[in-house]
């Protein structure tokens, strides 16, 4: 973050749209979150390019990714590394440029910042210090799959990744499993295969699903079915290339009365330990797991065991 001249600054705050150079508007001291791209150049808002070219501070995941789309747009701004590697470090430097009446503006490689990148943190301080935090938004790649999965979308719920761990996974999964919402995951391509498969098992195999790949680039698939549809499919694909959001629907209402919910808690828990007995209990019923799991104890105290 090197100082420089006013002449210097009022040459870099513009930006090429259309063979056309737009000067940017000086921004007023706070911290821009700003929205890019998540694959084609072209989903960039005239806000985010006026906040990109007029930011005194820009800072970024990646330079060179970031460099790409400053370069497509003609903006001579030059970005500033902010990632969780060096967060301790820049972080406080971000801050000092706030506090000394400096325009601050953040963007993750991809997407919207903050979500399920290092920005959070940043953030927190900033308002914490009590500077303004401005979101300029754009392209998210979790409402992409979703309007474009063909799922409900009334009521969604973002989970970020799922562990990388098979029982972790399994875990997670359970935990959500009566939500009553559309669930958004990010997956790695090297995993989306096992992924669907614990999903098929712990969600149930006729849930519905799409997976999401490449989303706004040239090889962009909305790949939909249930999860044992997706599952067969993608243990047999080999090398599975791209970025993957996977959207799995809601779960089927089931209407059941207090008895069949014991009934069905109590043959469960005969073969399967407590926890294991709420959590496919909760897939069959489509209750909350903590509900069962209590219920489950209070059954079994009941008993004597």
């Amino acid at each position: 973050m090197n100082e420089e001249t006013t002449a210097d600054a009022a040459t870099r705050r513009s930006f090429r749209l259309h063979n056309a150079t737009v000067p940017a508007r000086p921004l007023e001291p706070a911290l821009y979150l700003v929205a890019t791209p998540i694959g084609n150049l072209g989903d960039i808002t005239l806000r985010a390019l006026e906040t990109l070219a007029g930011a005194d501070v820009l800072a970024c995941e990646d330079t060179r990714v970031t460099r790409v789309l400053l370069d497509r747009y003609g903006i001579q701004n030059r970005p500033f590394a902010y990632h969780e590697h060096n967060a301790d470090e820049a972080g406080p430097r971000l801050l000092q440029a706030l506090e000394a009446g400096r325009s601050v503006a953040l963007v993750s490689d991809a997407g919207t910042p903050l979500v399920s990148d290092p920005g959070y943190r940043l953030a927190q301080q900033a308002i914490a210090a009590g500077y303004r935090v401005i979101p300029i938004p754009g392209a998210s790649a979790p409402l992409a799959a979703l309007v474009g999965s063909g799922l409900p979308n009334d009521a969604f719920l973002f989970a970020g990744f799922l562990p990388a761990k098979d029982k972790a996974r399994r875990d997670r999964l359970g935990e959500l499993a009566a939500a009553p919402a559309t669930l958004i995951f990010f997956e790695s391509p090297h995993r989306i295969g096992a992924t669907l498969v614990a999903a098929a098992d712990v969600l149930g195999a006729t849930r519905s699903a799409s997976v999401c790949r490449e989303l706004t680039k040239t090889y962009e698939e909305f790949r939909r079915g249930t999860l044992a549809d997706l599952a067969a499919h993608y243990q047999q694909v080999e090398n599975v290339k791209g970025e993957i959001v996977l959207v799995i629907g809601p779960p089927e209402p089931v209407e059941t009365d207090e008895a069949d919910v014991d009934a069905v808690l109590a043959d469960l828990s005969k073969s399967m330990p407590t926890a294991g007995a709420a959590t496919e209990a909760a897939r069959l019923t489509g209750l909350p797991r903590k509900v069962l799991y209590q219920r489950l104890l209070e059954i079994k105290n009941a008993d004597g065991r």
